[in-house]
């Protein structure tokens, strides 16, 4: 194993540990202890299986959230950069030992990922609710333009490089930047990554790395500003946690290969109707406010 990929996996060791010491004392010192419910479990196992096929995790965990009131929209951002966290740790492990990329484009991809993710997380972690709503509602449709361009071929198919030099390779690091800032508001870097890989004619293998690898080193770095800000779910992100490792090791070694094209159009129709109900509830809430606002409103 060559140098680069140890010390890469070295401090991948460290921030889990870092990250699981603080989240533990988090959840005991503020009483946040709490068993996931059957259904956050679920969500958990489901999400992370896909995950771990290159699906992506946020917008399916989003609508399953939404259907059942499971978390409060204000909460989702934060849970799932928690919840995920250790499940996307597993699969950069897993995927950064079986797949070949150039290790510079790697590690300075991550680095502009965990970079965009800090900024966005001390961002993102005083937003209303309304404005987590606008901007979660937004970027998911842009998100499912971007899948429903690459299952249509109006997205080229990629390359065959495994690393990337000169102005692609700065692309790649502003690109990384501006989707590690993004999942802040709770929209997954999976799918744009992946496109971006293809357009800068890398080879699609590639994407697995560097998406699983740069969310596995920003969630925890993000994460830890979201959990001393305290805005989560503990119980649901535990049910992401605890189911969601293991449904990563069954994807990963057991299943292998679903018919993922199908897979896809199916989240296409959920980060749509994810990103509409977003919007909805924002306009709902801004209504809310104005009305009460109003002279004789409630609380005049």
């Amino acid at each position: 194993m060559p140098a680069a990929k140890t010390i890469l996996f070295i401090l991948l060791g460290l921030v889990a540990t870092v990250f699981c010491t603080v989240w533990a004392y988090d959840l005991t010192r503020s009483r946040k202890w709490a068993r996931p419910t059957g259904y956050q479990a679920a969500v958990g196992f489901v999400t992370d299986f896909l995950d771990t096929l290159g699906v992506g995790s946020f917008a399916v965990t989003t609508t399953l959230y939404r259907l059942r009131k499971t978390v409060p929209d204000e909460q989702i951002p934060g849970t799932l950069n928690v919840g995920h966290c250790l499940p996307t740790i597993a699969q950069a492990f897993i995927y950064i030992s079986i797949i070949e990329v150039e290790m510079r484009t790697l590690v300075l991809t991550i680095l502009a990922a965990v970079l965009g993710a800090w900024l966005g997380a001390g961002v993102v972690t005083r937003w209303p609710r309304r404005k987590i709503q606008l901007g979660m509602g937004f970027a998911l449709l842009a998100a499912a333009g971007l899948i429903l361009g690459r299952l249509v071929n109006l997205l080229p198919p990629g390359g065959d490089a495994l690393g990337l030099e000169g102005t692609y390779l700065v692309a790649a690091l502003i690109g990384n930047f501006a989707f590690g800032a993004l999942m802040m508001i709770g929209v997954g870097a999976y799918a744009p990554i992946m496109i971006m890989v293809s357009l800068l004619g890398m080879n699609p293998t590639t994407a697995f790395p560097i998406m699983m690898g740069s969310c596995a080193f920003l969630m925890p770095v993000a994460g830890l500003r979201i959990i001393r800000a305290g805005t989560y779910h503990a119980s649901a992100a535990l049910g992401l946690t605890l189911a969601g490792v293991p449904a990563v090791l069954l994807a990963a070694f057991i299943v292998k290969k679903l018919p993922l094209d199908v897979v896809r159009w199916l989240v296409v129709a959920v980060v749509i109707y994810t990103a509409l109900s977003m919007l909805w509830a924002a306009s709902v809430e801004s209504r809310s406010t104005v009305a009460a606002a109003e002279p004789g409103g409630p609380e005049a």
